[in-house]
C-alpha cells in the first residue's frame, strides 16, 4: 500500500510538479490583481495583467491536461497552486492597497482640536461636523485618503483619542476635494 502511495506521489517528476505549482501560483495571483485593478478602474494595467494571465494559463493547463489519466498528481499540484495563488493574491493586493478610503472618526469635542491638527499636519484633509451623542457633544471627522494610509490614520487617531469611534469604508467613486499624494497607476 505504501509503495502505491509513493508511486502516485512520485508519478510526476519534481521539476514538473514545481513548474506547475509555481506557474499556477503566479497565474492566479495575477488573476486576483487583474480583477481588483479592473474593478478600481485601472483598465490598462488590468488588460496587461490579463495577457500575462492567459499565457500562463494556456501553457500550464496544457502541461496538466496532457497525460492527466496516467499522472493525476498533476491535477492535485495544479489545485494546490490555484488555492495558494488566491491566498497570495489577496496578500499582495492588501500590500498594494489600491484605491481610496473614507474614514469617519467620532470623537469627544474636547479632544477634537488636537486630533484635527495632527491629522492636518500629517497632510490629510479633514472635514469636521459638530454632532450630539447620547450624553455629550462630539465632533465627526471625515477623512478621504489613499487606502495605503488607512492604518496610519487610524493609529494616529487612536494615539490621540483611544475612545474614538472609527469607521472606514472603501470609496468606489470620488470627485473633487483634497486627497494627498494622489496615485495614478496606468489609468
Amino acid at each position: 500500500m505504501w509503495q502505491a502511495i509513493l508511486d502516485f506521489i512520485t508519478s510526476v517528476p519534481i521539476w514538473e510538479a514545481l513548474l506547475i505549482l509555481f506557474a499556477k501560483v503566479i497565474e492566479v495571483t495575477i488573476s486576483t490583481l487583474r480583477i481588483i485593478y479592473i474593478n478600481k478602474g485601472f483598465r490598462k494595467l488590468g488588460t496587461l495583467l490579463s495577457l500575462i494571465e492567459i499565457l500562463l494559463f494556456v501553457f500550464i493547463a496544457s502541461i496538466v491536461i496532457t497525460g492527466i489519466q496516467e499522472t493525476p498528481m498533476k491535477g492535485i499540484v495544479y489545485s494546490i497552486g490555484f488555492a495558494t495563488g488566491v491566498y497570495l493574491g489577496s496578500l499582495v493586493e492588501n500590500k498594494l492597497a489600491v484605491g481610496k478610503i473614507y474614514i469617519q472618526a467620532i470623537i469627544m469635542r474636547e479632544e477634537a482640536s488636537k486630533v484635527i491638527k495632527e491629522l492636518r499636519d500629517a497632510g490629510y484633509g479633514v472635514t469636521v461636523i459638530s454632532a450630539q451623542g447620547k450624553a455629550k457633544s462630539r465632533k465627526v471627522l471625515m477623512i478621504f485618503a489613499n487606502r495605503k494610509s488607512k492604518d496610519d490614520i487610524i493609529q494616529l487617531i487612536n494615539q490621540l483619542d483611544d475612545d474614538a469611534l472609527i469607521v472606514a469604508n472603501e470609496v468606489s467613486m470620488m470627485k473633487g476635494g483634497y486627497v494627498n499624494s494622489f496615485r495614478r497607476i496606468a489609468k
